[in-house]
């Protein structure tokens, strides 16, 4: 493959958690043996929206909140391409709420990455939906009561190994046409909102719990409701149905559009409009 561009440095603050999460893309990628002219990655707006810029994949930075509904399409182009969506809890919880409820319930096989900080990093500290003490949003919770979800994981970027192995464990998911893998990344803002400390003493690994079941919805969202409840946060693979298949689309991009050989369709439309 003859080189098109020279992949950008990250621009994030020192220690920033979103170089973990890049870090593990790469990776996971790589172990999976993903050719980059294969993959596309799409980003939101945000400090965590220039990671496409870094890949060396293919990229496209999307509108705010935006980047669902863009990835989707892409993926209804070129089913054979690994679509990942990027970005950050305010892009993607905020602005972009609509499209995450209804691509949990669509079920397209892409993957989507939230790197979860609890803050608007690029303008400067605002709380974002998910900021402690502002009724935070906790979006695992939200995919579990959607009934057609069929992955849901959450990481941190202080655990790199297993952040890596979920985020594998979703771009396999989506590669094989289950569905839409959701990872949600802790991903501390250490300029504005620097959380490692306490959600290093927070977060709880469901994947070390040999009770833990995640392959039941039910138990696996009392679980989290009851972690809530007690304020921890937890991480590993939430839910995961390996059986499940994607919602069905429609692929416009190798729709028959002859005119020829759908005359008599045209045709049809025409008179109804003629009525």
């Amino acid at each position: 493959m003859t080189a098109t561009y020279r992949p950008a440095e990250p621009i994030w603050c020192a220690g920033c958690g979103h170089f973990g999460v890049e870090a593990a893309l790469i990776a996971a990628l790589a172990d999976l043996d993903v050719p980059k002219e294969e993959t596309l990655v799409l980003a939101g707006i945000g400090c965590s929206g220039t990671i496409q810029n870094n890949m060396g994949t293919y990229g496209y930075h999307a509108l705010h909140g935006r980047v669902l509904p863009t990835a989707t399409g892409s993926w209804e182009a070129n089913p054979e391409l690994t679509v990942i969506a990027a970005g950050g809890d305010g892009d993607g919880y905020a602005i972009g709420m609509g499209h995450l409820i209804h691509t949990f319930r669509r079920n397209p096989s892409i993957t989507y990455i939230v790197m979860n900080n609890g803050i608007y990093g690029l303008t400067k500290g605002q709380n974002s939906p998910t900021r402690q003490g502002t009724a935070a949003l906790d979006a695992a919770l939200l995919g579990l009561s959607v009934l057609e979800t069929t992955f849901i994981a959450r990481g941190f970027t202080r655990a790199p190994d297993q952040l890596r192995r979920l985020t594998a464990a979703a771009l396999t998911h989506a590669r094989q046409g289950h569905g839409f893998a959701f990872l949600e990344v802790l991903s501390p803002c250490v300029t504005y909102n620097d959380t490692y400390p306490r959600w290093e003493t927070e977060h709880i690994d469901l994947d070390a719990d040999d009770t833990y079941d995640p392959t039941d919805r039910s138990s696996a969202f009392t679980r989290v409701v009851a972690l809530e409840a007690e304020y921890r946060i937890p991480v590993g693979l939430i839910y995961h149905d390996p059986s499940a298949e994607p919602g069905s689309f429609p692929n416009p991009a190798s729709a028959d559009i002859d005119p020829v050989r759908n005359a008599e369709a045209y045709s049809g439309i025409i008179d109804r409009y003629r009525i």
